[in-house]
């Protein structure tokens, strides 16, 4: 990898920037990352083909290399990726010491310290300094890369100025935030707000809520604090329990994509609450409010237990087995005694085949005929139609699509599972079409999927043991071929009658499994952006995958669509959390206070107690109104004025966007920010507090221009 002779690249209004007095020291040091990134690449590169050659080999050790593998690519991306701008700045200690941070830790060949990764506790006062706490430091420096280059740093001093230092009028934070957007959320982890990084550094057990309105910065620290989790709490790593991160939308989840590879976290699992089940995907609104609303409540999702129960009865009767043998008698207490060999919370699917074992070892006692083997037995039981009949009715295998079709197609059985419901309610919760999925169905498939399980586990397993059972009929007859004719002297193919080489021979690759799913879970830890939004039915979850209750919480309650008049206290009470701390982010860093003043009467009007952040920063450029004939005006003028930067138009599905210009609506705008926002008959956008919350956030999404166009 080539490396400048120079790291710094000032644009020549900062030429005193370039002065060697301020800038030598850095220059020496840039050169020792270069030389020791050189190395350390070369070096893991050759880890890694020596890794890809080794030999597969099986189990254990088949893993270790693929992990090794990964490990080692991981690393070489980042290294790779980032270059010299792996550095963030450098703090200076009140004693006169001098430390570089980066995005990962980064040492020579003599061992010395070159970066310090930010995650470390020893990283810490570059985020959190502050002249009320200088914890520590006589001064920090931030720089700004530019294709691998420093294109600006700033300084920020914490006491006396030390000589060599080049201090600006703004800090290097505030200076980034009138920078312009992209189509991917910029890096941002050099200048991360001391309040942010307190978050993010916060440890894991329990729920930790990040309360805060817009532009305080709430996605930067659920991002950010995943990051800083993996590396800093080993019950959390991707080989361990891993993290889940789930947002509220694809177009976030492609807008921030790119932050946790970049901070060298490639493993985190990410999806919106859709992706949780199959269904999600071609899964509509629900058209009535009322109907959603009665989906929406944990009771709803717990009736998921009993209708899974329905099906779980044993037979009362005995029943009498028939085998070429004898005739042997199943009573209801041996049924009984089948139905509970299942350990609690099994997957009914699952059960089902423990039940049959159960069965066919109880059958088996009952045997007393010696002259006839076990294996011959539980082959005949295996091909007694009767006997699965039987047990199909008893606890027959179920889909969880069929479970939930049912609640919506037969009321007796809605009620028999959800007694606590209306007649009134029965009849609205019934459709035509019982499998027209829609999102407010989505907890209820996925409570249902947890609960039974794979339904096609048992018929993967036979199909499974058949292909084990052929491969090693087909490798019993080829060791019976070898050994006749084996003419050594030491009769050497007789060992592979030991049944160890025999499983050995046998390829489990080709054995038919299913692919993972890798959402599945459990997970050592959730973190959840936009929180507001969710219902208890969709906690539910998120709590099934998270059974440790340790959870990243971010979320505005002024945002929430249809209302968050409780506490965050209250809800995740409700939903099952016990453990809960309050974290509230306070400042408005990326919305001008132009906008905020505009936007701040908007939400107040449905929501007088809002948490409406306090903006620090101005653009200098005013709201203005127009009528909607003046959109593509507004929009080609600001492509024509600015080269780069990025744009969205709120509220006009006809308006088709570009690279550079989103056209979306203000529930997909959540989560985002653009440079220009130009919002398209907001008052359009509904009444009450949904009209309210929607015109709120699609204002709050600018970042330097808001225009509003109406008539």
């Amino acid at each position: 990898m080539p490396f400048p002779l120079t790291a710094f690249h000032l644009p020549e209004r900062l030429a005193a920037k370039a002065d060697p007095a301020l800038v030598e020291r850095d220059e020496e040091h840039f050169a020792a990352i270069a030389a020791s990134l050189e190395a350390t690449i070369a070096e893991l590169t050759g880890r890694l083909d020596a890794a890809r050659r080794a030999p597969g080999g099986h189990g254990t050790a088949a893993l270790e290399r693929d992990q090794e593998v990964h490990r080692l690519t991981a690393r070489l991306r980042t290294l790779r990726r980032f270059g010299l701008d792996l550095c963030l700045g450098r703090m200076v200690g009140e004693d006169g010491s001098v430390v570089y941070v980066g995005r990962l830790g980064l040492t020579d060949a003599d061992g010395r310290r070159l970066l310090l990764d930010w995650r470390s506790p020893a990283a810490e006062p570059f985020f959190g300094a502050t002249l009320a706490n200088p914890m520590g430091l006589a001064s920090r420096r931030r720089y700004r890369w530019t294709g691998g280059r420093v294109s600006d740093y700033w300084d920020e001093a914490f006491g006396d100025v030390e000589p060599g230092a080049a201090l600006d009028d703004e800090s290097a934070f505030i200076a980034s935030l009138g920078a312009n957007r992209s189509a991917r959320m910029r890096d941002v982890l050099g200048t991360i707000a001391a309040d942010q990084d307190t978050i993010i550094r916060a440890g894991s057990q329990g729920a930790l809520v990040v309360d805060g309105g817009p532009g305080t910065g709430k996605t930067v620290v659920a991002l950010h604090r995943t990051a800083y989790l993996l590396y800093s709490d080993p019950r959390l790593g991707h080989r361990r329990g891993g993290v889940l991160f789930v947002g509220p939308h694809e177009p976030y989840l492609d807008y921030v994509s790119d932050v946790l590879p970049s901070l060298g976290e490639e493993g985190v699992q990410t999806c919106t609450l859709r992706d949780l089940v199959p269904e999600g995907a071609a899964a509509v609104p629900e058209a009535d409010p009322r109907v959603a609303r009665l989906k929406s409540s944990a009771a709803m999702v717990a009736a998921i237990e009993p209708a899974v129960r329905f099906s779980e009865r044993p037979p009362t009767a005995g029943t009498l087995v028939e085998t070429p043998w004898a005739d042997l008698w199943l009573s209801a207490e041996d049924w009984a005694e089948a139905f509970d060999a299942p350990e609690a919370g099994t997957p009914h699917n699952e059960a089902r085949d423990e039940i049959w074992e159960a069965l066919l070892a109880i059958v088996l006692d009952k045997n007393e005929d010696d002259e006839v083997t076990a294996d011959q037995l539980r082959r005949s039981l295996e091909a007694n139609r009767e006997l699965r009949e039987i047990l199909d009715r008893a606890w027959p295998l179920l889909e969880p699509t069929d479970l939930v079709a049912d609640l919506w197609s037969v009321p007796a059985y809605l009620r028999l599972c959800a007694p606590w419901l209306e007649p009134d309610e029965v009849h609205a919760l019934q459709r035509a079409d019982a499998q027209a999925w829609t999102v407010a169905d989505l907890p209820l498939l996925d409570a249902a999927r947890q609960r039974l399980g794979d339904p096609e586990a048992s018929r993967r397993a036979r199909r499974q043991a058949a292909a084990v059972a052929a491969q090693q009929a087909q490798m019993a007859d080829v060791v019976d071929h070898l050994i006749e004719t084996d003419d050594s002297e030491m009769h050497l193919m007789s060992m592979l009658r030991g049944a160890d080489l025999q499983h050995a021979l046998v390829d489990q690759a080709a054995v038919p499994t299913a692919d993972p799913d890798l959402l599945a879970g459990p997970f050592a830890h959730v973190v959840v952006d936009e929180a507001q939004e969710l219902t208890d039915a969709e906690w539910q979850m998120l709590l099934a995958r998270c059974p440790s209750r340790s959870l990243t919480i971010v979320g505005d309650r002024a945002q929430a669509r249809h209302g968050f008049t409780e506490s965050w206290q209250a809800r995740l009470e409700r939903v099952g959390l016990d453990r809960i701390t309050l974290a509230p982010l306070s400042v408005n860093y990326r919305t001008p206070s132009e906008v905020m003043a505009e936007a701040e009467p908007v939400i107040r009007a449905a929501l007088p107690d809002a948490n409406v952040p306090l903006s620090i920063r101005s653009s200098g450029i005013p709201v203005t109104h127009g009528p909607v004939a003046e959109l593509h005006a507004v929009v080609d003028g600001w492509l024509a004025e600015h080269g780069d930067g990025v744009a969205c138009v709120i509220g006009d599905p006809a308006f088709v966007g570009t690279d550079r210009v989103r056209s979306l609506t203000p529930t997909l705008a959540k989560g985002l920010e653009f440079d220009l926002v130009v919002l398209v008959e907001p008052d359009a956008f509904g009444e009450g507090i949904e009209g309210a919350v929607d015109r709120y956030v699609a204002m709050t999404r600018a970042t330097q221009r808001l225009v509003m166009l109406a008539g």
